[in-house]
């Protein structure tokens, strides 16, 4: 009910909706079962048994055992969507993800098939089970009277219709309140203005997300609101100036991702004046996907290795050769990098022409990812080296590829648009990776890996050539090691 008073709009995306109307619906399936038996037993004066409680569910009342395990399951998922939605930035969650989900499905299973197996047992031996001897007067408590029985039956009714009186005077009294609220706030409004010239009038107090939400503008939001995530923040370009300052929660996200001065988080931003905002994570316009639905897949940054690797000299490579023979070298090449890598544990993220990029560390620890991606360019290497034996009266020279290996933070998530969307990587890691690789070929060297790769992975670079090379956006130079074909093979 807190939850549905604080929110200023009822438009809201499928997963929200449903966790409020499920949370509303539990009390509702489970008033009758609290007063069928707590406070049934209490008021008349009998003990309490399993045998009891699953007689009456199971063979007196299936109707009630029904609701009951209805209960249960909305009950259930309930809590599992409210968890998945708290934990599932956590950066252990999605290696722990199996485990819990299998929880997650067999307690309710295990709980419906234990109720049922009690059932068939009760109602095999309708007089005497192995449970017990059902409920029973409790001590002192026989002899009641017609009269008394009656009497404490009207107050058991009594405590039921107070129960659902008073959760449905509780309903009335939170849409009063919102009702109260909405007109004060309508006398009192400000306008929110998007760049594609759309304003959205709301009452003050109204988030810039509940703004978009009202005015049907597509804005992405997906922890649901909460600031949990950075995909609803926008840029404010007029009205900065008379803003509240950010609470603790939005500073620690907006402190997280280096946000620029003047980024907001649109969900915990409450603007009292007129202002104007460029959503900085602006959804394409897809039919497909309705306005405020969460089923982008956010990117979360990892701490990664990706290896970059092409064929040196390909094109002078095929200028005499056919079609076919083009195609067949190159899928016999792209078939070694891609074993390479996942014999490794990585993840081949895409082909770009003659090159590949791949991915480490996607789960796991980066030392593991660096180690990981200097094994897969070993492999690659030696695995070269025998497509050369074999195709050496074919080739007018040997494959020479070139690689280059870097690791560090960078946004991983679902890219791509309609069927074309592909687990990938973007970010400084991922351009300096492409060109540690163009550094290789310019320094006719096998593999370049950036030093940080080298020094998380706990490689021995004593024999191993470094130098500084500057890199594009980069004030600093970074420092590079240069591994030559002979000792590639102390990697593997």
């Amino acid at each position: 009910m807190r939850s549905l008073y604080l929110h200023r709009t009822l438009v809201m995306p499928m997963r929200e909706a449903m966790q409020v109307i499920l949370g509303l619906l539990i009390p509702l399936l489970i008033i009758d079962h609290v007063i069928a038996t707590r406070v049934r037993f209490e008021m008349m004066g009998l003990q309490d048994s399993y045998e009891a409680i699953i007689r009456t569910l199971w063979i007196e009342s299936p109707m009630s055992g029904l609701r009951q395990s209805i209960a249960l399951i909305v009950i259930w998922a309930h809590g599992c969507i409210g968890v998945h939605f708290w934990l599932r930035y956590r950066d252990w969650y999605y290696r722990a993800a199996p485990i819990l989900l299998t929880f997650a499905i067999l307690l309710p299973v295990l709980a419906l098939l234990g109720f049922a197996d009690t059932g068939r047992i009760l109602e095999s031996e309708p007089v005497q089970s192995s449970y017990g001897s059902g409920s029973t007067r409790a001590s002192g408590s026989a002899g009641y009277s017609h009269g008394t029985v009656e009497a404490r039956m009207q107050r058991v009714q009594m405590a039921k219709y107070s129960l659902y009186g008073g959760f449905a005077g509780a309903l009335m009294i939170v849409f009063a309140m919102r009702t109260g609220r909405s007109w004060r706030e309508r006398a009192n409004q400000i306008e929110i203005r998007y760049p594609e010239g759309e304003t959205v009038r709301v009452p003050r107090g109204f988030s810039v997300l509940e703004a978009s939400r009202l005015g049907g503008i597509p804005h992405y939001a997906v922890c649901g609101g909460k600031g949990r995530c950075s995909t609803c923040r926008v840029q404010v370009v007029e009205g900065a100036a008379a803003l509240p300052p950010p609470e603790s929660m939005e500073q620690a996200t907006l402190n997280r991702i280096g946000a620029d001065p003047g980024v907001r988080l649109a969900c915990q931003l409450h603007p009292m004046s007129n202002i104007s905002v460029v959503p900085l994570l602006a959804p394409s316009i897809d039919t497909t996907v309705p306005v405020g639905s969460q089923q982008t897949n956010p990117g979360r940054e990892q701490e990664i290795a990706i290896l970059f690797c092409d064929i040196r000299s390909f094109t002078m490579l095929t200028e005499a050769r056919l079609p076919y023979d083009i195609v067949f070298l190159l899928n016999r090449y792209f078939a070694i990098v891609g074993q390479a890598v996942e014999r490794s544990g990585g993840r081949l993220d895409k082909f770009i022409g003659d090159g590949a990029m791949a991915l480490f560390g996607l789960s796991g620890s980066p030392e593991e990812a660096c180690r990981n991606a200097l094994k897969a360019a070993a492999i690659i290497i030696r695995e070269i080296e025998r497509l050369n034996d074999e195709l050496a009266g074919e080739l007018s020279a040997p494959l020479r590829v070139a690689i280059g290996i870097h690791s560090g933070p960078a946004i991983v998530g679902r890219m791509g648009y309609g069927s074309v969307k592909n687990l990938t990587a973007i970010g400084d890691t991922v351009n300096v990776a492409s060109r540690l690789e163009t550094v290789a070929k310019e320094l006719d060297a096998t593999v370049v890996v950036s030093e940080p790769t080298i020094v998380l992975a706990g490689s021995n670079t004593d024999e191993l050539e470094s130098q500084e090379i500057a890199i594009r956006g980069r004030a600093e130079p970074l420092r590079v090691y240069i591994i030559p074909q002979e000792l590639s093979a102390r990697f593997t």
